[in-house]
Formats: structure tokens, sequence, C-alpha cells
């Protein structure tokens, strides 16, 4: 039995939002062949997720000094503690399925504070005398994305930020396995949307059964 986390970081769910109705139709099929998986959403606007901040750094040089976690303020406590049991829950998975949207050449603020929850040193990867080694080599993942424009190929490419920058963490981290669906185009060719979103979820769907 896999444990597959189904990270999202979107406002809106499936019935308004392209990126989420394909991350559905993704996940719906991947249970249906999978149904002994143990599958974890976590919505990443409605979870806690800290930022880094100066109690995150506080209560990290407390610990790192020797001081047990009981002498942390109550805010350092909650802030260190939270951050802990994401990054657990992050290595302790098998699979990541991504779902963001396209914003500002990139992925929205929240996905990049989950992001820099889960990487920590001797979790996700380690430093060694040859320079940092990534942890999570028999893990897969996935990355869902709605652009309304196309991105993925072309000179606009390179003004893409999210996807670039999700597969360079995977590749820091050790994950072997990295890929993504992309929504592009529908902004453009509003009168082809409708194509376009179905002819994305056909490839969730297929990509699902195999993941």
């Amino acid at each position: 039995m896999a444990k597959v986390l189904y990270i999202t970081a979107h406002p809106h769910d499936h019935s308004t939002s392209f990126s989420m109705a394909v991350g559905q139709a993704f996940i719906d099929i991947y249970k249906q062949a999978n149904p002994s998986d143990e599958v974890v959403h976590i919505d990443l606007y409605r979870e806690s997720i800290p930022h880094i901040d100066a109690d995150v750094f506080s209560g990290w040089g407390k610990l790192q000094s020797g001081k047990g976690f009981e002498e942390l303020s109550e805010q350092e406590k909650a802030k260190v503690g939270r951050l802990g049991q994401l990054s657990d829950q992050f290595v302790e998975a098998d699979k990541y399925i991504f779902v963001t949207p396209f914003w500002n050449f990139s992925y929205p603020p929240v996905m990049k504070s989950y992001i820099d929850a889960v990487s920590v040193a001797g979790k996700s990867f380690k430093y060694t005398e040859q320079g940092p080694v990534g942890l999570l080599t028999n893990k897969k993942a996935l990355h869902i994305q709605a652009r309304g424009g196309v991105y993925s190929e072309g000179p606009a490419a390179e003004m893409e930020m999210g996807h670039r920058h999700l597969s360079a963490l995977m590749k820091f981290f050790g994950v072997p396995s990295f890929e993504g669906i992309f929504v592009e185009g529908h902004a453009y060719a509003p009168e082809k949307a409708q194509e376009i979103k179905e002819a994305a979820i056909a490839r969730a769907k297929e990509a699902a059964r195999s993941f």
C-alpha cells in the first residue's frame, strides 16, 4: 500500500478551476486503480502552513543549542511543531501530486511556504562532503497546472517558473520521477477552452492508471 499526498494550492474547487478539475479527474481514477492506497488531500488554502519567520528561526536556534522543545515560547512551539508535522508527513509519503494555477509565471505563495516547510536537511536531503544529496530516492511526483497562455514551448517557456522550480526541487530531493500535465491556452482561445480542458482531463485519467 502506498501513501499518496494530493497537494492542492488553489482558492477555488474543481467546479471553477481548470487545474483543480484536471486534478480531481486524476485522483478519482487513481483511487479506482489503486483502492488499497492511502490518499491524503492537503488543501494548502485550508491547512495551517507557517511561514519561516523570526519565531521559527528563534525556535530552531534554541533547539540547536540544546534546549528542549518545552523551553520554546508558545508561538515557537506552534510554528516549529507544525513545520515538523508537515515535513514528517511529506517524507513518509510515497507519491506526490501537486495541483496549482499559473500565477505571475509561478504558483501561489502558499505553495512556496509548503515547499519551505518540507525542505529540511536530514529529512528530504542531507549535506555531505561532496555536496547536498537527496533522500527521497524511492518517490515519484506529478504536477498539474493550468495556464491561460502557452508556456510549454517557444520563448514563453523561459518565463515559466512554477513547474521548473518544482522540477529543480524534486531533483534536489532525489525524486527520480517527476512529470507534468498542463492545461494551456484557454485564456487565449476561450472558444476552445472546454476542448482544451477535456483533452487535459483525458491525459490525466490515462496518467493516473500508471502513476
